[in-house]
């Protein structure tokens, strides 16, 4: 990603990771009573606190969820970079819109992050980057709960192309631990170090 600056890297970075959850299969969580917090309930977590914050609605089909019944399935992975994108989307519960600057979503972002701490994840580490002299920001949020580490992110960028990207995604933390560094690296390149 040389020579494309912070905002490429953001961009591909928030991508790959959404990406990972599209199309996924059936939750990780253990057990099958009601104290189960697996990957579908960490889905149905970020998309009700979606909703409640009025963020605008992801054009993404699948993100994070099960795959849609009658859907074309995913080709069979060719590279060890999608064999490994396969494996990390068990490991991961995300939503995500892409598009032009939405009033208010920066703040829709806060009132999604405060209706997940209503639901036990616990806020941590809160990050605000410049990204260029033109007033592109990322705002990012780490959010803890049972095992699982969830980043909320809102990146407004104000180049040639204005647009604006919010994504709420969520790894189970034993199951992304079972890749190796050079696994990550493969898989988010500059983004591993990052988490």
């Amino acid at each position: 990603m040389r020579g494309r600056g912070k905002w490429w890297a953001t961009v591909a970075g928030a991508t790959a990771a959404v990406v990972l959850g599209a199309g996924c299969g059936a939750g990780t969580g253990t057990g099958g009573g009601a104290s189960a917090f697996g990957r579908e309930t960490a889905h149905a977590e970020i998309v009700a606190a979606v909703e409640k914050a009025g963020l605008p609605k992801s054009g993404l089909p699948g993100i994070g969820g099960p795959t849609p019944t009658g859907s074309t399935p995913l080709p069979t992975p060719s590279t060890e970079r999608e064999r490994l994108a396969e494996r990390a989307a068990a490991c991961t519960a995300a939503w995500q819109y892409v598009g032009p600057p939405v009033d208010g979503s920066r703040g829709g972002l806060e009132k999604a992050v405060t209706a997940l701490v209503g639901k036990d994840w616990v806020q941590g580490e809160r990050q605000v980057e410049k990204l260029d002299e033109k007033g592109g920001t990322m705002l990012q949020i780490t959010l803890r709960k049972r095992g699982w580490t969830m980043y909320a992110r809102h990146t407004g960028v104000q180049q040639s192309l204005t647009m604006e990207m919010i994504s709420l995604r969520a790894t189970e933390n034993a199951c992304m631990n079972r890749f190796t560094e050079q696994e990550k690296e493969a898989l988010f390149g500059e983004d591993a170090e990052r988490g």
